[in-house]
C-alpha cells in the first residue's frame, strides 16, 4: 500500500498512515547495494482493500479482502479502449523513454482491465492520480482518466519533437554552410585561387596599417582582426565586427587640412562673403595668426549669439573657405538623446557612432570647421541630456581625449575649430556656456542691410529666378522702401524673401513675353508687394500724458513697447497687466514706491495715491514681456499721467532703477537703440553706466539720434518732461 506522507515513523504505524486501497504482490528478487539498502522486485497480482494492520510483530502484517473489477462489456468501454490503445502505441514510438516491445504489448492486450493498467504503470503520472486509479474497479473509468494524461503527454513530446527538428534544422544548415565553405577554401587553395573572406582581411589590414592609428586604436584594431578571422562570414558578428574596423580605418587620425596662413588672403574671403560682422572677423584673424607662430595651438571654442538672419551659420562656411579647412554643420535644435553625441554602445544592434565622430569621418580631417547650430535648443529628456554630453566636446581641456561609446577608444578632438550658434544664451546651461566664448551678434542697420541687399541678396535672387541683371534692377531708394516698410527685423531673412517676391513677379513678366527691363523704384513697391506691412508711426504719434515710449531685448533682435499708465478712484491698489513678469512687476512697484516718496519734488498731491488705483499696462498683452529695463520708462508714465504732462512719442528710454533713486545699466543696447532708428525715434534715454555702449553704435545711426545718459531717476523724469514741453512750444 501507498504510504500518505512522504516520511513516517514504522515503530508507530496506523492504518491512517497508509491508504486503504493497495495491491497483492509476490517477492520475486531481492537485491542488495553497496550501500547497505536493499531494493527488491515484485510482481503484482491483484487490488485489495486493508481491513486490519497489526504492528505489534517483528514486522507490520495486515489483513485484506480482495478487489475485483467490474465487468464491464460496453460499446463505450470498447471504444476508449481502443483509442487508449493507438494513441499510446503512438506515444511509444515518439517518447525515446518507452521500449518498442511495448507497442506491441498494448496492441496484443484485449482486456480493458489490463490495458489500463499497463498503461497506468508506464505513464508520468503524480502518485495521488495513481491512487486513485488503482482503488477504481471500472476499467472504463480509469480508460477515461488515463486518456487524459495519454493526449497530454502526447502534446508534449510532439511541441518538444517540433523544437527539436527545429534546432537541429539550424545546427545542421549552419554546420553544412561551415563545411560547404572549409571545402570551397580548399578547393580555391588547390586552383590557386584567392578566399574572399582571407582577400577581405588582408584589405581591413592593409587600411588599418594606412590609417597610422595610435597605439590605443592599433590595439583594439587587432584584437577585432583575430576575433573577425575566427567568426564565420554568415554569422551576424562577422558584419559587427568588419563595420566596427571600417570606421576605425576610415577615421582621419593623423590626416589634416593644410591651413592657409595667409592673413590677408583671409581677411578678403571673410569681407567678401559677408558684410559687417567686424568682431567675428577679427577673432579669426587673431586665431589664424596664432596658429601661424604656434602649429600645435588647440582650436577656441566660439558661441554666435544674435538675432535670426543675421548670418551666424554662412558664417562657418566662410570661415572654413578662408583657413583652407573642411566644413561640417550639425543641428542641435531639438535633440533629446545622448548617445547622438555620444555614440551607442557596441553591445546594442544596430549601434553607430555619435555624430561628432561620423561627421568628423565622413569630411576625411581631423582639424575641420565644426559648427554647431542652435545649441541654445537642446532638450534633455529620459534617454539622457546632450548638453552635458556637449561639455567635453566643448572644453579645450578635455576633448582631446574625446572617448565615443561606439568606438570605446579615445579620439583627439583639440584641432577641431567649434563654432556654435544660438539666439540667446539664457536657456544654455551655465558650465556649457562656461566653456565657449561668446561674440555678441547684433541686428543690422538700414545702411548695412541695403549694402547686403546691393550685394548679395538681389545677385541671389536675380540668378535663383533664372533673371540676367540686364532684365531687372533694384533702385537703392527701393531696397529702403522695402526693409522700412515690409520688414521689421534685425536680419535680412525677410528681406531676402520679399526681394525673391518681386523677382518672381519680375520672372513672369519675362515668361509671358515682355521684353523691356523691369526697374523697381518705390513707387512699384506696391504693385510688387502690395501694400505697406510695417508702419513707422512713433514720430506721428500725438503726445499724451501717461504714455512713454521704453525699450526692450528679445532674442530676435531689439523692439519698441509702449507703456500706458491711468487711474482711478479706489483704494491705492497698483494694477498691472500685459502679461508681464515677476521682475518687471517688481519695477512697477519699485517706481511707485519712489513716486510716493518724492511726491513733494514732483508736487503731487500725496494723498492722491491712498484714494486711487494706477493702473500700468503694456499693449500686446498677448506676449509674455519681463526684465528690469522696462524700470525708467514705467515710473515716467506714472509722473506722466499724474502731472497730467504728455511725453514726446519720439523719445525713447531704458534703464533699471532702484528705491534709492539709482539709474542701473542694463544689457543690449546695441539692439535697443538699432530698433528705436527703425522704429522712427529720435531721441534715446540711458543709463550714465552704458555711456561705454555707445561706442559700438553705427556712425549713420548715431547721426539720427541725440542721446541722453542719467544717473538718477529724478534727472531721468526732469529731463523727459523739459524735453516734451519744449517740443510743445
Amino acid at each position: 500500500a501507498l504510504q500518505r506522507k512522504e516520511e513516517i515513523d514504522e515503530a508507530h504505524l496506523t492504518k491512517d498512515d497508509i491508504y486503504r486501497v493497495g495491491c497483492v504482490a509476490r517477492l520475486i528478487k531481492t537485491l542488495n547495494f553497496p550501500d547497505g539498502s536493499t531494493h527488491v522486485l515484485v510482481e503484482g497480482l491483484s487490488r485489495c482493500k486493508l481491513q486490519d494492520l497489526n504492528t505489534e510483530e517483528e514486522y507490520p502484517t495486515a489483513h485484506y479482502k480482495m478487489i475485483e473489477d467490474e465487468q464491464d462489456d460496453s460499446l463505450k468501454t470498447e471504444a476508449l479502449a481502443r483509442n487508449a490503445s493507438e494513441k499510446f502505441q503512438q506515444l511509444v514510438t515518439m517518447s525515446p523513454n518507452l521500449p518498442d516491445e511495448l507497442a506491441v504489448a498494448i496492441f496484443n492486450m484485449g482486456e480493458p482491465q489490463q490495458l489500463s493498467d499497463l498503461i497506468a504503470t508506464n505513464l508520468p503520472i503524480p502518485p495521488e492520480v495513481r491512487q486513485t486509479l488503482l482503488a477504481d474497479n471500472k476499467p472504463g473509468h480509469r480508460l477515461k482518466t488515463l486518456m487524459e494524461f495519454v493526449n497530454r503527454e502526447y502534446q508534449i513530446l510532439k511541441l518538444g519533437t517540433k523544437i527539436e527538428n527545429k534546432v537541429h534544422e539550424t545546427f545542421t544548415k549552419t554546420q553544412r554552410e561551415i563545411f560547404l565553405r572549409e571545402q570551397l577554401k580548399t578547393i580555391q587553395k588547390e586552383l590557386g585561387e584567392d578566399d574572399p573572406q582571407a582577400s577581405e582581411i588582408l584589405e581591413l589590414e592593409k587600411k588599418l596599417e594606412e590609417a597610422k592609428l595610435p597605439q590605443e586604436a592599433r590595439e583594439a584594431a587587432d584584437k577585432e582582426l583575430q576575433r573577425l578571422k575566427a567568426v564565420p562570414s554568415a554569422s551576424p558578428e562577422h558584419g559587427v565586427i568588419r563595420t566596427y574596423l571600417d570606421v576605425l580605418s576610415e577615421l582621419p587620425w593623423n590626416k589634416s587640412t593644410e591651413d592657409h596662413l595667409d592673413i590677408l588672403a583671409a581677411e578678403k574671403i571673410l569681407d567678401k562673403d559677408h558684410y559687417g560682422l567686424e568682431k567675428v572677423k577679427e577673432r579669426i584673424l587673431e586665431y589664424l595668426s596664432v596658429l601661424k607662430l604656434k602649429k600645435d595651438m588647440k582650436g577656441p571654442i566660439l558661441c554666435l549669439a544674435g538675432p535670426p538672419g543675421v548670418g551666424k551659420t554662412s558664417l562657418g562656411k566662410s570661415v572654413a573657405r578662408a583657413l583652407g579647412r573642411e566644413f561640417v554643420r550639425m543641428s542641435l535644435g531639438g535633440m533629446h538623446d545622448e548617445a547622438e553625441i555620444r555614440g551607442h554602445r557596441r553591445t546594442y544592434i544596430g549601434a553607430m557612432p555619435g555624430r561628432i565622430v561620423e561627421s568628423i569621418r565622413r569630411c576625411g580631417a581631423n582639424n575641420p570647421v565644426f559648427m554647431l547650430d542652435e545649441i541654445d535648443k537642446v532638450g534633455a529628456d529620459f534617454r539622457g541630456d546632450p548638453a552635458s554630453a556637449l561639455l567635453e566636446v566643448l572644453d579645450p581641456e578635455q576633448n582631446s581625449t574625446f572617448n565615443d561609446h561606439y568606438l570605446d577608444i579615445e579620439f583627439d578632438l583639440s584641432k577641431v575649430l567649434f563654432i556654435t550658434t544660438a539666439n540667446m544664451l539664457d536657456t544654455i546651461p551655465g558650465p556649457l556656456r562656461d566653456r565657449m566664448e561668446v561674440i555678441r551678434i547684433s541686428g543690422y542697420t538700414l545702411q548695412e542691410k541695403v549694402h547686403i541687399a546691393r550685394r548679395y541678396l538681389v545677385p541671389k535672387a536675380i540668378k535663383a529666378h533664372g533673371l540676367k541683371r540686364t532684365q531687372i534692377k533694384f533702385a537703392k531708394e527701393a531696397l529702403e522702401g522695402i526693409i522700412d516698410g515690409y520688414t521689421a527685423e534685425a536680419g535680412v531673412r525677410n528681406l531676402e524673401r520679399q526681394i525673391a517676391n518681386v523677382c518672381r513677379k519680375v520672372a513672369r513678366g519675362f515668361a509671358e513675353g515682355k521684353t523691356r527691363p523691369v526697374e523697381i523704384t518705390p513707387r512699384k513697391l506696391k504693385g510688387f508687394l502690395g501694400s505697406v506691412k510695417v508702419e513707422k508711426d512713433v514720430a506721428e504719434r500725438k503726445a499724451m500724458p501717461g504714455v512713454v515710449t521704453g525699450l526692450a531685448w528679445t532674442p530676435y533682435g531689439g523692439d519698441i513697447l509702449f507703456i500706458e499708465a491711468t487711474h482711478m478712484a479706489g483704494k491705492g491698489q497698483l494694477i498691472l497687466t500685459g502679461s508681464l513678469g515677476d521682475v518687471m512687476k517688481e519695477s512697477a512697484r519699485a517706481a511707485l514706491s519712489f513716486l510716493q516718496s518724492h511726491a513733494t519734488d514732483f508736487k503731487l498731491d500725496e494723498g492722491l495715491f491712498a484714494k486711487s488705483d494706477i493702473h500700468i499696462h503694456v499693449p500686446a498683452g498677448a506676449t509674455p514681456k519681463d526684465g528690469p529695463s522696462a524700470g525708467v520708462a514705467i515710473a515716467l508714465a506714472m509722473l506722466s499721467m499724474l502731472q497730467n504732462k504728455p511725453v514726446r512719442p519720439d523719445l525713447a528710454m531704458t534703464g533699471e532703477i532702484s528705491l534709492r533713486g539709482r539709474v542701473l545699466p542694463v544689457g543690449g543696447v546695441k539692439e535697443k537703440v538699432l530698433a528705436a532708428a527703425r522704429a522712427g525715434i529720435k531721441h534715446i534715454m540711458l543709463p550714465e553706466k552704458n555711456r561705454i555702449d555707445l561706442d559700438e553704435i553705427p556712425a549713420d545711426v548715431k547721426k539720427k539720434l541725440t542721446f541722453k545718459t542719467v544717473k538718477t531717476i529724478d534727472q531721468a523724469l526732469r529731463h523727459a518732461l523739459k524735453l516734451s514741453e519744449n517740443s510743445t512750444k
